[in-house]
């Protein structure tokens, strides 16, 4: 069902996010993005977990209690590590040609992958065909108007922002139905610690003042199987014309 084989990448960008991830900043970072993911999947036993991008400081919210959990980066990205002894998998692949039959995961979890995305209606298609019918989808995408959108040095800086109604849009058009809604990140994108100690005031302060220029949208979504069914074919009736004598 999963590939047995699991390839390894070298790309610059994912170093680079690893790094960032590493530091104070991107540990902080993680921490507040995996709280509001926490929300809304609190925990997902024996399901079966696809992360795309570069989603590992985030998977393991759920590493130890789902079936399985791959992080799956796209191969212009490279490819993100699992912590030494972990039985779950990593892997890199086209973003268009997802390595996985239809319809194998619970849940999938696109994190720093649909800015770098080359076509992401496209990706988002391959993520319609691997999830389940009843499977759920979180997109976390940098917020065009949120200051982390404009720092490049940090993931959120890298690629192509989205406002909450581009996201919409995109979601619909891969035949997507947006559940909720959430944000993250009013953190200014420092790498002072004193600001960074008070993360969390920053979080609750930017959301009831400013919840617009969040770092960046959360947006869960099903898949909309009705758009996917035919139209019906309209019967036509045969008409039949009499001369006029």
């Amino acid at each position: 069902m999963f590939p047995a084989v699991v390839s390894w990448g070298m790309a610059t960008d994912a170093h680079a996010a690893a790094d960032f991830y590493a530091s104070t900043r991107g540990v902080v970072v993680a921490r507040l993005l995996r709280e509001r993911l926490a929300l809304l999947w609190p925990s997902l036993p024996r399901q079966n977990v696809l992360g795309i991008g570069y989603a590992a400081p985030y998977l393991r919210l759920w590493r130890e209690d789902a079936a399985r959990c791959i992080a799956l980066t796209p191969a212009q990205i490279g490819a993100a590590r699992w912590p030494a002894g972990s039985p779950n998998l990593s892997c890199t692949a086209e973003e268009d040609a997802l390595p996985f039959p239809d319809l194998c995961f619970d849940r999938i979890l696109l994190v720093h992958g649909l800015e770098a995305a080359e076509n992401a209606r496209r990706m988002l298609r391959e993520v319609w065909r691997v999830l389940r019918d009843d499977g759920k989808l979180i997109v976390v995408a940098p917020n065009r108007r949120g200051m982390w959108a404009h720092v490049e040095s940090t993931p959120f800086g890298q690629g192509q922002p989205y406002s909450p109604g581009q996201i919409g849009r995109l979601l619909a058009g891969a035949m997507f139905r947006i559940e909720r809604r959430d944000t993250a990140l009013y953190v200014p994108p420092t790498r002072v610690r004193m600001l960074l100690r008070g993360a969390q005031l920053w979080e609750r302060s930017g959301r009831l003042v400013v919840p617009t220029l969040a770092g960046v949208t959360v947006t869960e979504a099903v898949k909309d199987v009705y758009a996917a069914v035919p139209v019906q074919a309209v019967v036509r009736r045969r008409m039949v014309l009499a001369e006029a004598g």
